[in-house]
């Protein structure tokens, strides 16, 4: 059975805790970025999204080239260890209603982020595949 390592998608973007509103707001400009994760020292700390930028930065008049992300990241809801397999992790995504959830290590170090379509077709490829046949007698 596969584990979350192998379908989560590894390097999402991320910034430091010190980077600017800003940065993070240039990065969700790409249609691809749902959202930004901030990390220190590697460690996850939250997640910033369009709305995050709207709601913390845009809506109190700051200055999003001074806010920094540390001030503004919401903490994730979940977050998800890269040994879970697919398929309890798939029942974990559907039970929460999540799109994505962050995966960490055991020292809650960012190495990736699942998300529920890529996990979706992924468990329909594996069911996809045919049994392989007895040997020819």
């Amino acid at each position: 059975m596969s584990a979350v390592r192998d379908a989560m998608v590894s390097n999402p973007g991320q910034l430091p805790a010190d980077s600017s509103a800003q940065a993070a707001g240039e990065l969700l400009q790409r249609t691809e970025v749902r959202a930004v994760y901030v990390t220190q020292d590697e460690r996850l700390v939250g997640v910033v999204t369009r709305k995050t930028l709207v709601r913390e930065v845009i809506a109190h008049g700051l200055d999003p080239r001074t806010t920094e992300l540390g001030a503004i990241a919401e903490t994730p809801d979940f977050t998800i260890g890269p040994d879970v397999p697919l398929e309890e992790a798939f029942r974990f995504l559907e039970a929460e209603d999540a799109e994505r959830v962050p995966v960490v290590d055991d020292e809650h170090r960012l190495i990736g982020v699942l998300s529920r379509s890529v996990l979706q077709r992924r468990l329909a490829e594996d069911e996809d595949e045919p049994e392989p046949l007895p040997p020819a007698a």
